[in-house]
């Protein structure tokens, strides 16, 4: 190993000259850096491929039976064979099944092919075991022998050879019974466990084609040769009834209890008239709720369907009812997707309402994302936004004037969450205006109809100690009730209802 000096040689100075600069040692010298990596090109997918990915990981087209990791790994598989083959632009996009789709398609073939299998394997055992007993060619082959009669009572006797197993160490084998009679019993009992997963696979197949509840686990339905259809048509309904009471399905929708698209048409027409003059929000709910289980089980997909559930968002709005109100909220969205009419705006404009409300700034941000130019200049969404960009900046004098200006049904969201607000900018009122500030003042600037109205807001926050009356009116005592709004500002920022979260 070579050694190096614990010291740095530096000639002797003969001049009065400033000597130049000493180059380092050999061996102190820095390496060259590496040459910079080139970047790799970035790959422009064509949209049809975007598309295609959006359709795959929408919610309507989700597979119960069939996992995201599963899908994903099936979509980038479908996406890189295609990208590596030089065909992202000559495949059809919009006709090839999604990655769901064809993980479905693959299991069944799987299950289809092991039942063949399996019948097949039965087939040949039956025949072997007849040409060993001499039964086709034999004179006596009319009587029935009793290796004859235990091979029909236990076809297990002559299993295919994926489903031998290895008994010697079997768990049952190593217990010890009191009588064998019940060994004997437990063993002939026991379906052996591939013929168990297979059984199990294909019920939840047939589940999930059919909608119908598993079949018992004990019954075998290695026999039967036919294969239930994966996609069932839409139920086409017969009830003639106007109003029917909602239940959630636990099975097959029976046609006669499903009202028909001109039934359900009268129905909306029906419930409208109920809703001004009774205004009874629980029975207008449940038939709501019974009206849209109709249009899903016919998938019926319409500007009817768009316009039954922006009435029922509405009155759940008018009610606070916030699970009802985002359910519609949820389906509408998918429904707009497919322009199939109705208010896309206004709903849009209460979405940023209601993310204001659950101060929800990861879907705020999405939804500003996606809006367009056009959509921006919606009266609606304008004002949202402006609600939005006043809160972000501070200036509560500009968001009470919204708030007294919201348009369609906005206020009724802005109502969930404007004594929040009014409790931060009573806070900022009393650091800002001291000793005192005139109670008038207060009712202009937090948007109050009346100084009744104002002075019961204050007392319920624990002002009505600081109201004191004088000759120009009455007054808040600022520097006084300052410290308990913060603490009451604290508490409401702290507590935010998410119920039914979008």
């Amino acid at each position: 190993m070579q050694s190096y000096p614990a010291f740095t040689a530096v000639p002797a100075r003969r001049a009065l000259t400033r000597p130049g600069p000493v180059p380092p040692p050999q061996y102190y010298r820095t390496p060259p850096p590496d040459p910079p990596e080139t970047e790799k090109p970035k790959r422009e997918w064509p949209p049809a491929v975007r598309l295609y990915v959006q359709r795959s990981f929408a919610a309507e087209n989700s597979i119960a039976d069939i996992g995201r990791e599963e899908m994903e790994l099936k979509l980038k598989k479908v996406i890189s064979d295609a990208a590596e083959s030089n065909s992202l632009h000559t495949v059809d996009w919009d006709n090839l099944p999604l990655p769901q789709q064809m993980i479905q398609a693959e299991r069944i073939r799987i299950l289809t092919m092991n039942t063949s299998l399996t019948s097949a394997w039965r087939d040949l055992s039956t025949l072997n075991v007849q040409e060993t007993n001499g039964i086709s060619n034999d004179a006596s082959s009319k009587k029935r022998k009793s290796s004859d009669l235990a091979h029909e009572q236990n076809e297990h006797d002559n299993p295919p050879p994926w489903r031998s197993t290895n008994t010697g160490g079997a768990f049952e084998d190593r217990l010890t019974y009191a009588d064998k009679r019940q060994r004997n019993d437990l063993v002939g009992k026991t379906p052996s466990k591939s013929q168990f997963n297979l059984e199990s696979r294909k019920r939840r197949f047939e589940g999930g084609a059919n909608g119908s509840t598993a079949t018992h686990p004990n019954v075998s339905t290695m026999g039967t040769s036919h294969m239930p259809d994966v996609v069932q048509g839409p139920v086409i309904g017969t009830c003639e009834t106007l109003e029917k009471k909602y239940f959630r399905l636990t099975s097959a929708p029976n046609p006669a209890t499903v009202r028909p698209l001109p039934v359900l048409e009268k129905t909306l027409d029906l419930l409208k008239r109920k809703w001004k003059s009774d205004n009874n929000y629980s029975y207008i709910c449940d038939q709501f709720k019974s009206l849209r289980q109709d249009l899903t089980v016919q998938h019926i997909r319409n500007d009817f369907t768009v316009n039954v559930y922006e009435i029922h968002a509405r009155i759940a709005l008018e009610k606070g009812d916030l699970g009802e109100y985002n359910q519609c909220q949820t389906q509408l969205r998918v429904l707009y997707s497919n322009h199939l009419g109705g208010h896309p705006m206004e709903f849009k404009a209460y979405r940023i309402l209601y993310f204001i409300h659950t101060r929800n700034r990861t879907e705020m941000n999405d939804i500003l994302a996606d809006l367009t130019p056009a959509e921006k200049k919606a009266p609606a969404i304008k004002h949202a936004l402006d609600a939005r960009s006043a809160l972000a900046l501070g200036n509560y004098h500009r968001f009470f004037q919204l708030y007294l200006e919201t348009p369609n049904m906005g206020a009724y969201l802005m109502d969930m969450f404007v004594s929040r607000e009014r409790l931060a900018a009573l806070t900022n009122i009393c650091k800002a205006y001291k000793p005192d500030v005139k109670l008038r003042f207060i009712t202009e600037e937090l948007g109050f109809e009346s100084d009744e109205e104002s002075a019961r807001f204050l007392c319920d926050q624990g002002g009505q100690a600081c109201l004191e009356e004088r000759e120009d009116g009455v007054r808040l005592l600022c520097g006084k009730v300052g410290n308990t709004f913060e603490v009451v500002k604290d508490a409401a920022f702290r507590k935010v209802d998410i119920k039914g979260q979008i």
